[in-house]
């Protein structure tokens, strides 16, 4: 077991990947074969796919503040002209269709949470065919991310309402970009510099949402915390490191998480909940 990016690289060193060691400690842990655990976690990426296909597909959530942006990113994607390159505006794109279907009430898989889950599964989607990932790879993947996230989860946490935005989204975009540096061959130690480098560039964002539900602002930081993590991953792959030890970052971010006031940490009480038309939204939905 490791309890930190730091162990988690020494270990790594024993396998032959960190998806490897992934599975070997959630056999130990869990008693249950390999084989099964794998079983379960490809039937995880079949969710992610199935929610990305339903997301461009064109969905509207209950309240009608979010829904059809996946599909209008899918048709300007197929236009050729973005700023983006192909790969990273489909993350974009998926992120978000992962996420308009959570606020549509669909099935999705909370990576690390529901609100957050748009991005490991919006990148792994979008480079799985330009780069011929196997689906065995493909399912590596969602270990490898799985790693990280279990470090981080259990010294900064991955909840909005523990450590606002930061630690959703900023996880999310953390274990995306640790996982893209393993899948173009990227060593344990330059996936942990990607990681902290994603952490350290989305630091401080708070959690707002307007009139409490995941959906403004969350479903566009699921599309930021995608490119983010592309931008941390090629960073890495290319010799980039952090200044602050990956370990550190991630402590850096739970006590910004604690300095956090209560209005910026999922109360719909702060940033772009508390403007004039996120009060309007509230009273619109809920009455006053």
């Amino acid at each position: 077991m490791f309890y930190s990016i730091k162990e988690l690289v020494e270990q790594a060193q024993d396998y032959p990947s960190v998806a490897a060691l992934m599975v070997a400690t959630e056999a130990e842990n869990t008693g249950r074969s390999e084989s099964a655990i794998r079983s379960l976690m490809a039937r995880n990426l079949d969710v992610m796919a199935e929610s990305i296909t339903k997301g461009i597909a064109g969905v509207k959530s209950v309240t009608g503040l979010t829904g059809g942006d996946a599909k209008r990113l899918d048709q300007y994607l197929g236009d050729g002209t973005s700023y983006l390159g192909p790969i990273a505006l489909a993350a974009v794109r998926n992120a978000v269709a992962v996420n308009e279907v959570n606020a549509q009430m669909g099935l999705i898989c909370a990576t690390p949470t529901a609100g957050s889950a748009g991005v490991v599964a919006g990148t792994l989607m979008a480079v799985r065919e330009p780069f011929h990932l196997t689906r065995e790879q493909q399912v590596d993947y969602l270990f490898t991310a799985g790693a990280f996230g279990l470090v981080i989860a259990n010294n900064a946490g991955i909840a909005g309402a523990e450590g606002g935005c930061q630690a959703e989204v900023g996880s999310a975009s953390a274990m995306a970009s640790a996982t893209l540096v393993q899948a173009r061959g990227g060593d344990a130690e330059m996936a942990a510099q990607a990681a902290a480098i994603s952490i350290a560039n989305l630091m401080g964002l708070v959690c707002d949402p307007v009139a409490g539900l995941v959906e403004v602002p969350c479903v566009k930081r699921n599309a930021m915390g995608a490119a983010q993590a592309l931008t941390s991953a090629d960073m890495a792959l290319a010799g980039m490191k952090s200044v602050i030890p990956p370990d550190e970052v991630i402590a850096a971010m739970d006590a910004v998480g604690k300095q956090m006031p209560s209005a910026f940490r999922e109360t719909a009480e702060g940033g772009l909940a508390a403007t004039p038309t996120g009060r309007r939204i509230q009273r619109r939905i809920f009455g006053d």
